[in-house]
């Protein structure tokens, strides 16, 4: 599979504004990527790409393209490296930088697994960037107060040792029609 190691027990690290580095753990990755029901050829945007396990299974499994965005530079040549292990590297990118900076434009799934503070900073963004008909998968927290066009609820036990609970939520949004005019 996409990465053996599931570093669910690892430390969490500062990441600037949008919250600690924690992995998703690859059960979670799975489902996320179902639930944003992504297809061969779409492009995925992480914001807050970690280790970059996100968009490479995309790329692997489901046949995407797509990049990642972290605020580590450690982070990034870690999932860069992920990327050059398990055959992607030609079709997915990572980059260092603020994720309030970074272009959105070209996402069809846009993927986060931020603090509960900066995800709804993140929903003016998403909204005037991304084109309508993409969908937007936040781990854990909503993008306030966009209502979610799916909710996806479940235990999982190895989550405990990340956030003291066996609760996972994943919200999927969908960018509606512009209105005329804009």
């Amino acid at each position: 599979m996409l990465i053996l190691l599931v570093c669910a027990s690892a430390p969490a690290h500062a990441q600037g504004s949008g919250g600690p580095y924690v992995p998703t753990p690859t059960v979670i990755v799975d489902e996320l990527l179902k639930l944003a029901d992504i297809k061969r050829g779409e492009f995925i945007i992480d914001l807050g790409s970690g280790d970059g396990r996100i968009v490479v299974t995309a790329a692997k499994r489901y046949g995407a393209s797509g990049y990642g965005i972290d605020i580590q530079p450690t982070l990034v040549e870690l999932a860069r490296e992920n990327a050059r292990k398990e055959g992607v590297s030609d079709r997915v990118s990572f980059v260092a930088g603020d994720l309030f900076a970074s272009d959105l434009s070209k996402a069809d799934v846009v993927t986060v697994y931020l603090l509960p503070s900066t995800v709804p900073k993140l929903v003016p963004k998403l909204l005037k960037e991304l084109r309508p008909g993409a969908r937007v998968v936040s781990h854990d927290y909503p993008l306030e107060p966009w209502v979610p066009e799916k909710v996806l609820s479940f235990n999982f036990e190895e989550k405990v040792m990340i956030s003291g609970t066996t609760r996972t939520v994943l919200y999927r949004y969908i960018v509606p029609p512009r209105a005329p005019g804009r």
